[in-house]
């Protein structure tokens, strides 16, 4: 592969954009050893049974080479058909709660071993090991605990696992050829209230098409908006641990939110 440019780094890996002999234009990731580089590969390919995201070229313990995305700006009709290609992923199902590949977002590992259930799953994979992690003073850690303590009670009608993306933010989703294309995934058999919810947690363009077209698709379960506070709670903790106590009162108005369901 000839590099062509270099992109920078993020989260400790090296970015790069590269042309292979054939001349197929290429990204690749690079850094230490790590499990995260076949984790990432994993999940792509699982998803891409359902969606469009980046062709997996080659992955190994300290690299990950993916076809590069020739991106676009977004439009109405890219958000729709996004919309509705993202309905038609998580209708495609998991097998359980959970994945058979170790779990990251962005450097930090998650569980992803299997539970019976969405609320056990998230409390026990998601939430709680992350409020270990975050510092956070007694009186959060105990609101979000008690948070934890009534999952099943203010999850909504129980579905089956979904799958999902999992760090369904704005930046890892691009638009090239009329529609949305998935990168970076932390994917697992999750709650697909979860992507929606990351979707509105740092916005989106078009975001009202991509949920219109979706709801047409698959119509999300009563109440799922009053939802969205608790499925945000992780990535605000993720965030929280990452970048600091910037994110702390994003995370407790969350939980407040959740609360009072």
């Amino acid at each position: 592969m000839r590099i062509t440019d270099d992109l920078g780094a993020s989260h400790g890996w090296r970015l790069r954009r590269g042309v292979l002999d054939d001349g197929r234009e290429v990204f690749a990731k690079s850094g230490g050893a790590s499990e995260v580089f076949a984790a990432e590969a994993a999940g792509l390919r699982w998803l891409s049974e359902a969606i469009a995201v980046p062709e997996v070229i080659e992955v190994g313990p300290d690299r990950l080479v993916l076809s590069w995305v020739r991106q676009e700006p977004p439009s109405a009709g890219a958000a729709e058909r996004f919309g509705r290609a993202l309905a038609r992923l998580h209708r495609a199902g998991a097998e359980g709660f959970g994945a058979p590949w170790p779990g990251f977002i962005a450097e930090l590992p998650m569980d992803n071993s299997p539970a019976p259930d969405w609320p056990s799953f998230y409390g026990e994979r998601r939430v709680l090991p992350f409020l270990r992690l975050a510092r956070l003073p007694a009186a959060d850690v105990a609101l979000v605990e008690r948070v934890v303590e009534r999952l099943a009670e203010v999850s909504g009608p129980e579905e089956g696992p979904a799958r999902i993306h999992g760090d369904l933010w704005s930046g890892n989703v691009l638009w090239s050829g009329g529609d949305g294309v998935l990168i970076d995934p932390a994917a697992h058999g999750g709650h697909r209230e979860t992507d929606l919810a990351m979707l509105d947690l740092f916005g989106l363009p078009y975001l009202d098409r991509v949920l219109g077209a979706y709801r047409e698709e698959w119509q999300p379960a009563e109440g799922w908006r009053g939802r969205v506070p608790l499925h945000q709670l992780h990535p605000l903790l993720v965030h929280v641990v990452l970048y600091g106590g910037g994110y702390r009162e994003s995370l407790m108005r969350a939980v407040r939110r959740v609360l009072a369901l």
